[in-house]
């Protein structure tokens, strides 16, 4: 009797002490991206991956838009996905299905311009800006810059909103008189299809200059609430080989640029190269990740509350590792 109870006990512990070590298998972790910014600090760990270098496998998939992530992630074949800032707090709000973890790309948008008309955010009173982004972050950086200047973004100034940054470029490189607000890396782009543009205004360095302490933000990092629970040292790996990514980008933009390119990123590695430097591409964890995502958001919410899924996400939205 006392030699099976001890070994009902020994197989006991074993089949414990072998849960965690399922719950990690994860195999390969899901990640999605968006092309531009977004996507170019994970080019590094891409790249290890594919040549079986990263400390896990990873699945990597890149997409035009974030509605093609969304229902992915929402689905469960998603594991972590990187998204506009905005978009993962209505995500949050509407399913409780994820966390941010990560800031990945600070501000990025910038004001362009033929000539030299432009040299503060009052110049642009009485004058026909072209932006992209209607509904989403050039839309809420751009009206909460100019109120915190007095101006009205309805009634001072004529904003046109286009559907692609490719449309924006279109027009500052035929019209002498165009003003855009673009996203890198179509401002490198922009510059250099036309010698007569230039960059007029950094709307990250504007909102800084108005801001209450907080900061502009492109892109974060969500993960699925389930998937953090069940796969604790997957997340964190995850959060270190990115981190380490980003760090080895910054530091190297040539090679980056390459692997950009490659991966269809973008399209020109020397686009990529001369964009790096202006993209802010960063992995913000922790407090520091928190602090800047709901100052980001508190903004947001003063001026639409739809624009964050109509409340800002309490202290659950946030992965803070302990």
């Amino acid at each position: 009797m006392k030699k099976t109870l001890g070994f009902l006990l020994s197989l006991i512990l074993i089949l414990v002490c072998a849960l965690p070590a399922l719950a990690e298998d994860v195999d390969p972790v899901r990640v999605a991206s968006m092309t531009g910014p977004t996507s170019m600090g994970l080019v590094k760990l891409m790249n290890d991956n594919e040549n079986g270098a990263s400390a896990q496998k990873y699945e990597f998939t890149v997409s035009g838009t974030p509605n093609e992530i969304v229902p992915l992630i929402t689905r469960g074949e998603l594991d972590i996905a990187m998204v506009p800032c905005n978009l993962s707090s209505i995500l949050y709000n509407n399913t409780g299905a994820v966390q941010v973890a990560a800031v990945n790309t600070l501000g990025v948008l910038y004001v362009v311009e033929n000539g030299e008309s432009i040299n503060s955010v009052e110049d642009l009173k009485g004058k026909t800006v072209y932006s992209t982004g209607k509904g989403t972050t050039p839309e809420f950086a751009l009206n909460y810059i100019l109120a915190q200047n007095g101006i009205d973004p309805a009634a001072d100034l004529t904003i046109e909103f286009k559907s692609e940054a490719t449309e924006v470029l279109s027009a500052l490189t035929t019209d002498t008189a165009a003003i855009g607000v673009l996203p890198q890396p179509y401002v490198t782009a922009a510059l250099a299809q036309s010698e007569n543009l230039r960059v007029a205004l950094s709307l990250t360095e504007e909102w800084d200059k108005v801001s209450d302490g907080s900061r502009m933000i492109t892109g974060v990092c969500v993960i699925r609430k389930d998937f953090i629970e069940n796969n604790p040292e997957a997340v964190r790996t995850f959060l270190e080989e990115y981190a380490a990514s980003v760090d080895y980008v910054n530091a190297n933009p040539a090679e980056a640029a390459q692997w950009i390119a490659d991966l269809g990123i973008v399209a020109k590695a020397a686009i990529a190269e001369k964009a790096l430097p202006h993209c802010n591409i960063v992995c913000l964890t922790g407090e520091e990740m928190k602090a800047a995502v709901a100052g980001y958001l508190g903004v947001l919410f003063e001026q639409n509350p739809e624009a964050v899924g109509g409340s800002v996400p309490d202290d659950a939205f946030y992965y803070v590792a302990g």
